[in-house]
């Protein structure tokens, strides 16, 4: 099976501290935020590389895994991250943040998709930066293909994969056929979430994504990184979206100290405005 991952690199959601609004509030100053892969990304990779091996022999890849990402230069250090930990090849769409939105990220991945030939597309749920949650819906009706979100868990079956998706109230499980496109949730990394059909389903992977050993991380950097051009993937395209301003949430106001349940009833009504 020929795997094709989406990556995106946002600021490390554990500094949310460090955001700070340029003067203006034209943009977000990310001079002091520490970058990381999309955490949902990296569990939709440690997706694609249980599907793509034995789980008992996992330096055996029985198929191919390509992450694509769209960013500067930069980034590349997190593809090599992501072929460290497995990803056989990486590509890299030459772009800034301020040039994309939903749309043309889906419109260029199209195109990487329809040069790849990936029997599955990979990505996870949402990027934490913007929490769209969009991405992966517009790729899937662009390129007309059957679409699993918020997988929990993953089986590849003879005739596709059978997927088991978080709802509202439960589970809700289908089956798919390839190619196909599924984004993932976090419980995607469980230790029973995800086989290939030469998994045993009696084994057990550890809990979470894995970690490259050092060995690994020397020879990502003799993996093949293509760099594409966004314009060559997506034309004249424009952004159908754009931010406007940005605005820091206002300070929490100090709390009160109540004389009675009167006084508090009396000021959740004509305060807080909430009975």
């Amino acid at each position: 099976m020929k795997i094709l991952v989406a990556l995106k690199r946002v600021a490390d959601p554990d500094n949310a501290n460090k955001v700070r609004i340029a003067a203006g509030g034209e943009k977000v100053d990310t001079g002091n935020l520490e970058w990381k892969l999309n955490p949902f990304d990296e569990y939709a990779l440690e997706a694609a590389l249980r599907l793509t091996e034995d789980g008992k022999a996992p330096k055996q890849r029985t198929g191919e895994v390509v992450a694509v990402t769209l960013g500067p230069k930069e980034v590349e250090t997190l593809l090599r991250s992501a072929l460290a930990t497995g990803a056989d090849r990486a590509v890299r769409i030459e772009a800034t943040d301020e040039q994309l939105d939903g749309h043309l990220v889906a419109l260029a991945l199209k195109k990487v998709v329809e040069e790849e030939k990936p029997d599955l597309i990979l990505m996870g749920k949402q990027a934490v930066d913007g929490d769209t949650n969009q991405v992966g819906q517009i790729l899937a009706e662009l390129l007309d293909y059957p679409m699993a979100t918020f997988a929990a868990t993953i089986e590849e079956e003879a005739a596709g994969l059978r997927v088991s998706r978080e709802v509202d109230g439960g589970v809700a499980i289908v089956r798919v056929k390839l190619p196909a496109l599924v984004t993932v949730d976090l419980r995607i990394v469980s230790p029973t979430s995800v086989y290939s059909l030469k998994t045993d389903r009696a084994f057990k992977y550890n809990d979470g994504v894995r970690f490259a050993p050092l060995p690994a991380i020397m020879q990502a950097k003799k993996k093949k990184l293509d760099v594409k051009a966004l314009a060559d993937l997506v034309g004249n395209a424009t952004l159908r979206a754009r931010y406007r301003k940005f605005a820091p949430p206002p300070e929490r106001r100090a709390g009160k100290k109540v004389a009675d349940v009167a006084d508090l009833v009396n000021k959740l009504s004509n305060e807080a405005k909430v009975i």
